[in-house]
């Protein structure tokens, strides 16, 4: 787990500077070690967070056995050792996973990428093309943006802040992203908060060479059904997730993970349990709260007789955190959840270098309470338009019920799913606060329809997932110089997991059916019914802090705050009721604040 940058251009050796700027802003996802090599046309650095083959045999930027191919990767190859034996005739100098995708190169040049398993982002430059080629994960585990300098420098980076520090471009703000940001609470995740610096997509490659960029998909999310029975399921999910857990837990320093007491990580510990005795588990709790779950973590914990810690968060420092984790974010993101992310990763620092996490069940096992509700309103029948108009038009005289109401606003689950479930301002708000720019929009790698509720889950796993949850979830722990793994994203078990008939998932009462059925053995009776809690407080408690009520006066209150460079303040104003409409606009001011010298 590393941070990667690069420069290619003429004479690459006079950019030494430029890129020294350039992985210096990104030194804690590498604080191990840092290097750069230089060819006549490229540069390239890496900073490095020693994982696998701590010796001087797994630095990068990494030459192949050749010297005419280089690679900077971010990212884990899981299961790569079996990889390795397919390509026994390479010349190998280390036991690192990135010397395989070299090996990989050799042989099967871009193809190399129909058979990568595991989070990735890398960039191989090719002396002999004088091309560059880069890749990013299935899933969008690891970042992967790149900009052209203002004399044609093409530049890329793991995080903005890094093509930033180069100095070789000025940034413009994308207004439509505003205003993507304010209706969904983060930026679309195929583009950045900036016009001209570019997020490349997941599962998608990237070709440089001769002043062209070429962008190509070589995956696409599963759109067909599973055949296999409800039996049959639950051996091949047990397999398959058997097999991630295990490739994950392979690392040349402690690992150990996290444990909410949720259904999908006391899973996670429970399979970890049988490879590592004793394994570090860590919870985030809230001293006093009402979302307290340290005591499911802790039935798990003694159950499997882990190394148990908890974090206690007693509700004392939420602007200085909130201060904390916007130093480094680069974009604006309003879940409230990524403080007490913050929080967990900084205590898991203390002892480990890799942490495992439960992240993205919801969404490949039908976890959400929306997913119920959707599944529920479709049965009983969204109303078609003239009734539609009817009832809304009654409401204005009489209470229809907030049921019917939602049944006569949206058309169908797709527009329910997509405009109002994470949705925190309307439209018409959005235009009401300054931003007349259009919401953008989202292609899909596959076409959405209202007959299969797995399509509900694909488009998370598309948009929210990337943008929102494993944006979060790299920041976070690569501030704090941990790597996180997800091994419900292994390639296989996700596959697997989105193929499966939605209803071995979710229906309109009951969620993660098929984890249910594979796993309760392995959890405490009072894990197994308990209801899903979300990782985060109320952020109405949150504004109850004095110190909190004061960054929000200085920011939100004050006619000179940057972001009233981009909204109206008297609209603002309305907003301000402490909830998360104002949580939202707090977030953009204060990343606004810190990076109005970018702009």
């Amino acid at each position: 787990m590393c941070g990667i940058a690069g420069i290619i251009t003429n004479n690459a050796v006079n950019y030494q500077n430029e890129l020294q700027r350039m992985t210096d802003a990104i030194a804690y996802r590498g604080p191990d070690s840092s290097h750069f090599e230089f060819y006549d046309n490229a540069a390239l650095g890496h900073r490095r967070l020693s994982i696998i083959d701590l010796s001087e045999n797994g630095k990068q930027p990494m030459f192949s056995s050749t010297k005419k191919e280089c690679i900077v990767l971010n990212g884990e190859i899981y299961g790569y050792q079996a990889i390795k034996d397919q390509y026994s005739d390479y010349a190998y100098h280390g036991s690192s996973d990135t010397e395989v995708i070299l090996a990989m190169y050799q042989k099967k040049k871009k193809n190399l990428i129909l058979d990568l398993p595991g989070m990735f982002a890398f960039a191989i430059w090719d002396e002999e093309k004088q091309e560059l080629f880069c890749a990013r994960d299935r899933f969008g585990e690891k970042p992967f943006y790149y900009t052209i300098g203002k004399d044609g420098e093409f530049i890329f980076a793991s995080e903005i802040k890094a093509i930033l520090a180069s100095g070789l471009i000025k940034p413009e703000i994308d207004k439509a992203q505003i205003a993507y940001y304010l209706k969904n609470g983060y930026i679309h995740p195929h583009k950045t908060i900036y016009k001209n610096i570019f997020n490349l997509k997941p599962a998608h490659t990237l070709v440089y060479k001769g002043g062209k960029i070429d962008i190509k998909p070589y995956w696409t999310i599963p759109a067909e059904t599973s055949k296999l029975s409800m039996d049959e399921s639950i051996e091949k999910f047990k397999y398959l997730l058997d097999n991630a857990v295990k490739k994950q837990m392979v690392a040349d320093v402690p690992i150990g993970s996290f444990l909410s007491g949720g259904l999908d990580s006391s899973t996670i510990v429970a399979i970890a349990s049988k490879y590592k005795e004793n394994i570090k588990t860590l919870v985030y709790g809230y001293d006093g709260g009402g979302l307290n779950e340290m005591p499911y973590a802790q039935a798990i914990a003694d159950k499997y007789k882990t190394d148990h810690h908890i974090l206690l968060d007693k509700k004392q420092k939420i602007s200085e955190t909130l201060q904390e984790v916007y130093s480094y974010m680069d974009e604006p993101l309003m879940d409230s959840s990524l403080l007490p992310t913050h929080l967990i990763f900084k205590e898991a620092s203390k002892d480990l270098k890799v942490i495992l996490s439960g992240d993205v069940g919801d969404e490949l096992f039908g976890g959400y309470t929306f997913y119920k509700y959707n599944i529920d309103l479709s049965q009983k029948g969204y109303y078609p338009g003239y009734l539609s108009k009817m009832l809304l038009l009654a409401d204005k005289f009489r209470d229809i019920g907030s049921e019917r109401r939602l049944r006569a606003e949206y058309s169908d689950p797709l527009d329910y799913h997509q405009n109002k479930v994470r949705n925190y301002f309307s439209v018409a708000e959005i235009r009401k606060l300054g931003i007349t720019d259009e919401v953008p929009g989202q292609d899909f790698s596959f076409k959405p329809t209202n007959d299969d509720f797995n399509d509900l889950m694909r488009i998370d796993l598309e948009k929210y997932v990337p943008a929102n949850m494993l944006l979060k979830g790299d920041r976070t722990s690569m501030y704090n110089s941990v790597e996180v793994r997800i091994p419900f994203l292994d390639v296989d078990f996700a596959e697997f997991c989105i193929q499966m008939p939605w209803q071995y998932k979710v229906n309109s009462t009951e969620d993660k059916i098929i984890l249910r059925k594979a796993y309760s053995q392995a959890w405490t009776e009072e894990i197994a019914t308990r209801k899903k809690t979300g990782f985060g407080a109320s952020v109405k408690d949150w504004f109850k802090e004095p110190e909190l009520q004061n960054l929000s006066r200085d920011l939100l209150e004050n006619k000179n705050s940057y972001i009233f460079e981009f909204l109206d303040f008297d609209e603002v104003q309305k907003k301000l009721n402490r909830d998360h409409q104002h949580w939202s606009l707090l977030i953009l001011a204060l990343w606004f604040q810190n990076n109005k010298k970018h702009v």
